[in-house]
């Protein structure tokens, strides 16, 4: 299993900018950022689904016009996979037939553009060739999930948005093969009560989350937030645990 980051940043402004989305493999995409923009024409047509962490903009922001783009160039409908609140907020906000058709329906409910299928924590979905996808609990101001990406070669858990989550830490511990953990850090302890607010980590948070961790993955940080990123990577670097937390980037790839 390969998967490329596509976008990991907490907001937009420039390339270098854009909001959460992986590509694995060919095929799927976790999240759904304005990272998916940047992919040409032959490679959107080829996700065939698509797993979203939670309903917020900067995770879902790509999906209309993915859909919108692809649909009838398609034979199959592309598979959205979320938790069952995360899909009833897009149902219900997005494809609503105001905000964006309702794809689902499109061109008619028998042959749709546009699957939902719900994705309850602890629940599994085979993605084919030996891969599956696994919803983790994660703590966030809307209902949210994190992932466990598993293949032949270990395991990822990326954390989607979150604060400092017990349930989350112990499924993460009780991955056997866990090489790879990408988790958020959206503001810098300068932020603290915001970030608390917002149900987001910052560095102290994040300090605690990982001291909880037993595995010994490579850590790595998603979702800063532009105007903060170097202040809260200053902040971050201080971290004294077992860990060295390194920042994601666009293009980063992981191979397990």
């Amino acid at each position: 299993m390969k998967v490329r980051v596509l976008g990991c940043s907490g907001g937009i402004g420039g390339r270098g900018q854009r909001t959460t989305a992986l590509l694995v493999d060919d095929d799927v995409l976790i999240d759904a950022g304005t990272g998916v923009g940047d992919l040409e024409f032959e490679a959107l047509l080829g996700i065939d689904h698509v797993f979203v962490t939670h309903a917020h903009l900067d995770h879902i922001a790509m999906l209309p016009l993915l859909i919108d783009t692809v649909g009838e160039a398609r034979s199959m409908p592309i598979v959205v996979h979320g938790s069952p609140e995360t899909l009833r907020i897009l149902r219900s906000h997005i494809f609503n037939w105001l905000v964006w058709p309702d794809f689902s329906s499109i061109p008619d409910r028998g042959n749709p553009f546009l699957r939902f299928r719900e994705l309850r924590i602890g629940e599994s979905a085979n993605i084919g060739r030996g891969r599956r996808i696994t919803a983790l609990p994660a703590l966030h101001t809307v209902p949210a999930v994190a992932f466990q990406l598993s293949g032949e070669g270990g395991s990822l858990v990326f954390s989607g948005d979150t604060t400092y989550s017990e349930p989350l830490i112990e499924a993460i511990n009780a991955i056997p093969d866990l090489r790879y953990l990408i988790v958020e850090t959206a503001f810098p302890d300068t932020q603290h009560d915001l970030a608390l607010a917002s149900r987001h980590l910052c560095p102290s948070l994040l300090a605690l989350f990982l001291d909880r961790i037993k595995a010994d993955p490579e850590v790595w940080v998603t979702h800063l937030k532009p105007s903060r990123a170097q202040r809260t990577l200053d902040e971050i670097a201080k971290y004294r645990g077992r860990f060295t937390p390194q920042a994601l980037h666009n293009g980063l790839e992981f191979d397990f």
